[in-house]
């Protein structure tokens, strides 16, 4: 038969602040998880992937919840430990992602071209070529819909200098997509 221990002031002091604690980050899973889903899911191959993603997000989230500030908005805190699990992802799947664009370079059986496709096409062959630093931050605002203030906060910088980095991500993005000539239009193809 166990025996319990009974209760001292220093156990009974504790029950409450972890109660609290639970409590608290019960509170902030229930307000963000869709969004750090959504964070995830349009950043990894797979649902799944996104998921045991998100699960170790939270996981990290709740080993590190004393470094959330009291004045700091969890969301772009959660982004950033996001960040960091989806990071280490990608480097583990780099060579798996070299495979799937091999095969998708592939001639394909012939038909009209949707130019709403190619034009897809080639911002994401476009977003590839662009570093990870770039790439992040313009999926941030973008696809995230965050303020500079906000990713700031996820990227460990000011909104002034996410504002200097959104603008030459989007210059590079540029003059990436300028670089490769669009089949579509007809006064390309004449030059």
């Amino acid at each position: 038969m166990a025996t319990t221990t009974p209760p001292t002031t220093a156990n009974l002091q504790a029950v409450p602040a972890l109660v609290t604690e639970q409590h608290d980050f019960r509170q902030i899973f229930d307000e963000t998880y869709p969004q750090l889903v959504a964070y995830a899911r349009r950043r990894t191959a797979s649902d799944a992937d996104a998921d045991d993603a998100v699960a170790e997000a939270y996981a990290t989230a709740w080993r590190r919840w004393s470094e959330l500030e009291a004045d700091r908005q969890p969301l772009p805190w959660l982004y950033a430990v996001a960040g960091n699990v989806l990071r280490n992802h990608w480097r583990s799947t780099k060579r798996r992602l070299r495979l799937v664009d091999h095969i998708e370079a592939q001639p394909q059986p012939s038909s009209p071209p949707n130019p709403a496709d190619r034009q897809g096409a080639e911002l994401r062959e476009a977003m590839e070529q662009l570093a990870d630093d770039d790439r992040e931050v313009l999926t941030l605002m973008a696809w995230e819909g965050l303020t500079h203030a906000e990713i700031g906060e996820v990227l460990g910088c000011s909104a002034n200098a996410v504002g200097i980095r959104i603008h030459r991500a989007r210059h590079r993005l540029e003059a990436i997509l300028d670089s490769h000539p669009n089949d579509s239009d007809p006064a390309q193809k004449e030059a």
